[in-house]
C-alpha cells in the first residue's frame, strides 16, 4: 500500500514534469486575471464619470494607482472609458480561448493518455499471481475512472491553487489601494476557512477511497455479465443479475451520498463566512463614502467587485479540497499498480535464447499459489528429452496446468530448478524464453479482429504465406478458406462466431506461427465432441513433428503417440514412464485404459 504522503508526493511529481506548460497556463491567467481588473476597474472610473457629470460637487473620476484621465469631458469621457472596457473585454475572449486550449491539450492530450499507457504498460509486465489477486473490473475502473480523477490534481488543484494565490495577492493590493482600514476589516472572518478545509479534508478523503471501491465492485459485477450472459440466460437468471447490479449500483449511490452530505456542510460554510465580509463592507465602506474618504465608484463599487472575486477565489477552496480528495483517492490505488514489483521478468544479465533443442528439466521444484497455501507442485522432478511428446495426466487439482505454467514463467517456483538446454529459465531473456515456446490453452481466447490477424498475433510481421502454412500445420486451412472471406474474415469478439474446434486449430496455428521448440498444450479438447476431437488431433499431430511437446489432459485419444507420460496427484509425480509402463503398473493412466474398455463394451 502506497503512504498517505507518497501518492501526494507523486502527484507533484507529475506536474514538475510538465511544469513549463503549467508555467505558462499560469501566465496566461494572470493576464486573464489583470485585464478583467482592469475591466472592473473602469467600470468604477465610469461611475464616478457619471456621477462628476451629474454632481460637479462629486470627487473627481480618476484612473486606478494615479494614472490620468484624457482630456475629455462629458459622452466623449464615458464613451472612451466604455471603449476601453470593451477593448479589454475582447482581449480577454482570445486569452480565455487559447487558456482553454492549452489546459486541454496538456490534461487531456498528454497527462491522461501518457499516465493511461504508462498504467497499461505496467500491467502488461505483471505477473500471473497480481491478477489472480485483483479482479479485471477493478483494474479496468482504475485505468479509466481513476485516471480521470488523477488528472483532476493537475488543472483542478495545482492550477487552480496557482491561481488563486497569484488572484488573492493582487486583489489584496488593490483592495490596501483604496482602503487598508477597510480591506482589513472585511477580510477579518477568512481564517476561520482554514479550519474549516483541515476538518473537511480528514472527514472526506477515506469517504472517497470507499467510494472507489464501491466502484470496483460495480464494474466487476458488469463485466461478469456481460461476459457470463450466456449462463444468465440459460438459467433464467436474469431477474437476479439485474438485482445484484441495482445493490451495487445503490452502494455507490449511498457513498455519494454520503460525500455530498459532507460537501453539504462544507461548501456552504465556506460561503457564510465569506458574507460576513458583505456585510462589513456595506456598514464600514458605506460610511466611508458619506463621509468622502472613498470614492463611490472606483472605490465602493470596485472595492465590491473585488471582494465578490475574493470571496469566489476563497470559496474555491471547496472545490479545489474536494479535487485534491478525489485525485490523492485515485491516484493511491493507480500507484499501487505502478509500485507493484514485476516479479516475473528477465534479469539484468539475462541471456538470449535465440534457438533451443527443447529440452526441459524439472529439478525438484515445489511452487504454491501464495503464503500459507498447499502446494501446487510438490518436489516435481523429471526431464524432457528433444522431440518427446510429454503427457501429463491426473485428477482434477493434481497440478497438471500449474506445471505447464511453470515452463514459459507465468510463476516461478518456490524452490527447485526449470532449466531449458541445461539453462536456467531465470536467467533467460523472457522475450526469448516465450518466443521459443507455442502455447493453447483449454479456452483459446482470440480477439476482434481478422483470421490472418489472429494466427499472427505473436508474429506480426509474418507473411501471408507463413500465416497459410502454420493453419495447414493445425488443419485449420480448409474451414478458413471456407469462410466468405477467407483469411480476411473479420472474428466477432472471443470469435464467438466460429465452432469450438475451429476455436482450437486458429490456436494451433498461432501457436506454431514461430516455428517454437516447445509446444505447450493445455487440455485443448476437454470441452469438444469426439468428432471435433478428432480434427484438432489431427492438427496436434502435424503440429508436434520436430517439436517437445507438453499435453494435459485426462483424454486417452490425445495421449496417443506420447513418448513419456508424467502422472501427477496433489501435486506430486506418482508414476514416470512410458505409455507401456504405466499401462502395466496399478495407477491412474491403467485406469482410464479400463474405463475407457468398459465404455467400449
Amino acid at each position: 500500500m502506497t503512504s498517505r504522503s507518497g501518492p501526494l508526493k507523486r502527484l507533484l511529481g507529475l506536474v514538475w514534469t510538465h511544469r513549463g506548460e503549467c508555467v505558462l497556463i499560469i501566465f496566461l491567467q494572470v493576464l486573464i486575471l489583470s485585464l478583467a481588473m482592469g475591466g472592473l476597474a473602469l467600470s468604477g472610473v465610469g461611475i464616478d464619470v457619471i456621477r462628476h457629470e451629474l454632481d460637479p460637487a462629486a470627487p473627481t473620476a480618476r484612473f486606478p494607482f494615479g494614472f490620468a484621465l484624457p482630456a475629455l469631458h462629458g459622452m466623449p469621457l464615458v464613451g472612451f472609458v466604455a471603449g476601453l472596457i470593451l477593448a479589454l473585454a475582447i482581449i480577454r475572449l482570445g486569452f480565455n480561448i487559447f487558456y482553454t486550449r492549452r489546459v486541454a491539450d496538456l490534461v487531456q492530450g498528454r497527462i491522461v493518455v501518457d499516465l493511461r499507457n504508462g498504467l497499461y504498460e505496467k500491467l502488461q509486465r505483471l505477473d500471473f499471481r497480481f491478477f489472480d489477486a485483483n479482479a479485471s473490473g477493478a483494474l479496468i475502473n482504475r485505468l479509466t475512472g481513476d485516471v480521470q480523477s488523477v488528472r483532476l490534481f493537475v488543472d483542478g488543484v495545482v492550477i487552480q491553487s496557482a491561481i488563486m494565490a497569484i488572484s488573492l495577492g493582487v486583489y489584496l493590493i488593490y483592495m490596501l489601494n483604496i482602503h487598508i482600514g477597510l480591506t482589513l476589516a472585511c477580510l477579518a472572518a477568512t481564517p476561520l476557512l482554514l479550519v474549516v478545509s483541515v476538518a473537511f479534508s480528514r472527514i472526506v478523503r477515506p469517504r472517497y477511497l470507499d467510494h472507489r471501491r464501491r466502484v470496483d465492485r460495480l464494474v466487476l459485477w458488469l463485466t461478469e455479465t456481460v461476459r457470463g450472459i450466456t449462463v444468465i440466460k440459460a438459467f433464467a437468471q436474469e431477474s437476479m443479475a439485474r438485482e445484484r447490479f441495482e445493490a451495487a449500483n445503490d452502494s455507490v449511490r449511498e457513498q455519494q451520498f454520503a460525500i455530498h452530505r459532507v460537501l453539504s456542510f462544507y461548501a456552504p460554510s465556506v460561503n457564510g463566512i465569506t458574507q460576513i465580509n458583505l456585510v462589513i463592507l456595506l456598514a464600514y465602506g458605506g460610511w466611508l463614502v458619506i463621509h468622502n474618504e472613498v470614492a463611490l465608484g472606483s472605490g465602493l463599487v470596485v472595492f465590491a467587485g473585488i471582494l465578490q472575486q475574493f470571496s469566489g477565489q476563497i470559496a474555491s477552496i471547496a472545490t479545489i479540497m474536494n479535487s485534491a480528495q478525489q485525485s490523492i483517492a485515485a491516484a493511491e490505488r493507480i500507484f499501487e499498480v505502478i509500485d507493484e514489483p514485476a516479479a516475473i521478468a528477465s534479469g539484468p544479465d539475462a541471456r538470449p535464447l535465440t534457438t533451443s533443442t527443447g529440452r526441459i528439466v524439472f529439478d525438484d521444484v515445489t511452487f504454491a499459489y501464495g503464503p500459507g497455501l498447499p502446494p501446487a507442485l510438490d518436489h516435481v522432478t523429471f526431464t524432457a528429452e528433444p522431440g518427446q511428446f510429454v503427457g501429463i495426466i491426473g485428477p482434477t487439482g493434481a497440478g497438471k496446468s500449474t506445471l505447464l505454467s511453470l515452463i514459459p514463467r507465468f510463476y516461478d517456483p518456490d524452490s527447485g530448478e526449470i532449466r531449458i538446454d541445461d539453462l536456467n529459465v531465470r536467467d533467460l531473456d523472457l522475450g526469448d524464453l516465450r518466443h521459443r515456446i507455442g502455447l493453447v490453452f483449454q479456452e483459446s481466447f482470440l480477439f476482434s479482429a481478422t483470421i490472418a490477424e489472429n494466427i499472427a498475433f505473436g508474429h506480426p510481421a509474418a507473411s501471408r504465406d507463413e500465416i497459410e502454412r502454420a493453419a495447414r500445420t493445425a488443419a485449420a486451412d480448409l474451414f478458413i478458406e471456407a469462410l466468405r472471406d477467407g483469411y480476411d474474415s473479420r472474428l466477432h469478439e472471443g470469435g464467438v462466431s466460429l465452432s469450438g474446434g475451429q476455436r482450437q486449430r486458429l490456436a494451433l496455428a498461432r501457436a506454431v506461427l514461430s516455428d517454437p521448440a516447445i509446444l505447450i498444450l493445455d487440455d485443448p479438447t476437454a470441452a469438444v465432441d469426439t468428432e471435433t476431437e478428432r480434427e484438432i488431433l489431427k492438427g496436434i499431430e502435424r503440429a508436434r513433428r520436430g517439436r517437445t511437446v507438453f499435453i494435459a489432459t485426462h483424454r486417452l485419444a490425445a495421449l496417443r503417440g506420447a513418448s513419456l507420460l508424467i502422472s501427477l496427484d496433489a501435486g506430486r509425480v506418482v508414476q514416470i514412464g512410458t505409455p507401456g509402463e504405466l499401462a502395466a503398473a496399478p495407477g491412474y493412466y491403467r485406469t482410464l485404459l479400463q474405463l475407457e474398455r468398459d465404455d467400449d463394451v
